[in-house]
């Protein structure tokens, strides 16, 4: 990340917990607190996660710019944390956030509405199909 590593101050029993990738970074998920849609995937380091706690907005790593970033800070498009839970591995965030305008840096609601790649799948008939060795399109 940096050439000095930044001082943080996260909750030491909060880092004694994660789980960090050797860069020392989390991924932290972003979610629309009241509908559930996943909007878009970030990193945070313990400065970026102790800021989101205590700010209520998503702060996050840049790994190419190699800086933080506040969502909505330069794009008006905020992100208001409205609770912020690790996975039971310790190793990913989810924040769940009310998001005004778009997520993604594209423009789009979501980072993930531009590349489907299945959709719509039937999981009983995909099941089905997998106990009896038959492709799902043939059943």
């Amino acid at each position: 990340m940096t050439s000095t590593p930044t001082p943080s101050s996260l909750d030491p029993d909060i880092a004694a917990r994660l789980k960090r990738s050797p860069d020392g970074l989390v991924p932290a998920i972003a979610q629309q607190y009241d509908t559930g849609e996943v909007l878009m995937l970030g990193w945070m380091d313990d400065e970026a996660l102790h800021r989101t706690l205590t700010t209520g907005r998503c702060t996050y790593w840049s790994r190419s710019r190699r800086e933080y970033w506040v969502k909505g800070d330069t794009s008006g498009h905020v992100q208001r944390v409205r609770s912020v839970a690790l996975d039971c591995d310790a190793d990913t965030v989810l924040v769940q956030v009310d998001q005004t305008g778009a997520a993604c840096h594209t423009g789009a609601r979501t980072c993930f509405e531009a590349d489907v790649l299945l959709k719509d799948a039937d999981p009983l008939k995909d099941a089905a199909a997998a106990d009896s060795g038959a492709p799902a399109s043939d059943q």
